[in-house]
C-alpha cells in the first residue's frame, strides 16, 4: 500500500497564502495534527518525503524507520511569480487559465501536467515490482503536499490532471493508494484521524 500523508498545517497555510516551494514551518495544530496521523498507520517499511520543512517534519513525527528519504517528486507546486500572494490577490483570469488547462502555470511557475508527470513516475517506480515497497506486506509512506497528492490519485483513477480542482485534500490527512489485478487502485481519500484542521493550499 502506498500512504499519501499531506503535512500538517504551515504558518502560511494558516495566514490564507498561496504556497509552493517557500519553506515554511509548521504550526502548532499543524504540529497537533501530524502526531495524529501515527493512528491511522499499520506497519510501515519505508518513509520518503518531500525536501521542504513542513513535510519533513511531518515526517519526523510518525514513528516507523528511524529516518525518511528526500524526494524531490514529491515537493510542492511552483507557483512561480504568484508565490506567497494572498489567494484572493491571485487574478481571477489567472485562475481560470489553470482551471481550464492542465498545460497552464501561472508566470515563472509549474502546471498541474508537470507535477503529474515527476509524481506518475515515483509512483510507478514504487510500485514497479511484485512483493517490494508499495506493493510488498508493509506501507510505504510518502509524506508531501496537496497537489502532488492529488496527481498521484489522478495516476490511480487513470484521469487527468484537472481531476484536481474537483478534490479536497485538508492538512494532516491520509490516502491510500493499493495495487489491485488490474493495477492501481484509490483505497481511501482525505482521511482524518481527528477533529478536521486547517486546509489552506499546499
Amino acid at each position: 500500500m502506498l500512504v499519501l500523508v499531506r503535512h500538517g498545517e504551515s504558518t502560511a497555510n494558516a495566514a490564507g497564502l498561496l504556497l509552493g516551494r517557500s519553506d515554511v514551518p509548521l504550526t502548532e495544530l499543524g504540529r497537533l495534527q501530524a502526531s495524529r496521523v501515527p493512528s491511522l498507520l499499520g506497519p510501515v517499511g519505508l518513509v520518503r518525503t518531500s525536501p521542504l520543512c513542513r513535510a519533513s517534519d511531518t515526517a519526523a513525527m510518525l514513528g516507523g524507520p528511524s529516518s525518511a528519504e528526500a524526494d524531490s517528486r514529491w515537493i510542492e507546486i511552483d507557483y512561480g511569480d504568484y508565490e506567497g500572494l494572498a489567494l484572493s490577490d491571485v487574478p481571477p483570469l489567472a485562475w481560470e487559465r489553470l482551471r481550464g488547462d492542465a498545460r497552464q502555470s501561472f508566470p515563472g511557475g509549474e502546471s498541474l501536467a508537470d507535477v503529474g508527470l515527476r509524481v506518475r513516475e515515483a509512483c510507478e517506480e514504487l510500485f514497479g515490482e511484485d512483493g517490494r515497497l508499495a506493493r510488498a506486506e508493509q506501507d510505504v509512506v510518502v509524506v508531501s503536499h496537496v497537489s502532488p497528492i492529488k496527481a498521484a490519485v489522478a495516476w490511480a483513477l487513470g484521469v487527468g490532471e484537472e481531476v484536481a480542482w474537483r478534490l479536497h485534500l485538508a492538512t494532516g490527512s491520509v490516502t491510500r493508494i493499493a495495487w489491485g489485478r488490474a493495477g492501481p487502485l484509490l483505497d481511501s481519500f482525505n482521511e482524518l484521524p481527528g477533529p478536521r484542521g486547517g486546509t489552506g493550499s499546499a
